[in-house]
C-alpha cells in the first residue's frame, strides 16, 4: 500500500505534509485518523488507525512479566499518539516523538507496506548506507531470494 521513501519538511510547529500520493488513501482507510509512536530504531512509526489497533490489542494481550517485552509495551503502545490530518493534509508530529527521533526541519517519510516509518534525513541515509553491507552475511530467510 505504501511505500517508496520521501523527502519532507517539518514546519516550525512540527506539521509535515503528508505527500498528496498518500492522502487519498489515508482518507478512504482511516478518515486521516493515524497513530505516531516510537521505534526501537530511533525513527517513529505511522499507522492508519484501524491498523494500529490490532497491533496495541496483540501487544497489550502480551504477558508484562517479560522484561523485554514490557520494554516493547512501554516503548510503542507508551508513547503512542493519536493525530488527524487536517484539510491541508499536513499532520503534528508530537514535540516528544519529535525529540525522540531526533527530527529537525529535514526528513524523509518511508512508506513500508501497511505504515510508514518517519526519519531524520541525515539518520535515513546512514540507515541506507548500512543496509548495503551485510556484517554478518545474508540472513537466513533471505537465502535463495532474488530480486
Amino acid at each position: 500500500m505504501f511505500r517508496g521513501g520521501t523527502p519532507v519538511s517539518l514546519d516550525n510547529k512540527g506539521r509535515l505534509v503528508v505527500p498528496a500520493r498518500y492522502r487519498e488513501t489515508l482518507i478512504s482507510l482511516c478518515a486521516g485518523h493515524l497513530i505516531v509512536t516510537a521505534d526501537p530504531s530511533k525513527c517513529l512509526l505511522i499507522y492508519p488507525q484501524p491498523v494500529w489497533e490490532p497491533i496495541e490489542q496483540k501487544l497489550n494481550s502480551l504477558s508484562s512479566f517479560n522484561p523485554q517485552t514490557r520494554s516493547l509495551q512501554r516503548l510503542l503502545v507508551g508513547n503512542a499518539c493519536d493525530v488527524e490530518m487536517d484539510g491541508a493534509g499536513r499532520i503534528l508530529v508530537p514535540p516528544s516523538l519529535r525529540a525522540f527521533a531526533g527530527l529537525n526541519k529535514e526528513v524523509v517519510l518511508v512508506g513500508q507496506g501497511a505504515k510508514f516509518e518517519l526519519w531524520d534525513s541525515e539518520k535515513w541515509n546512514l540507515q541506507m548506507e548500512s543496509a548495503l553491507v551485510f556484517r554478518d552475511g545474508i540472513p537466513e530467510e533471505l537465502e535463495g531470494f532474488s530480486l
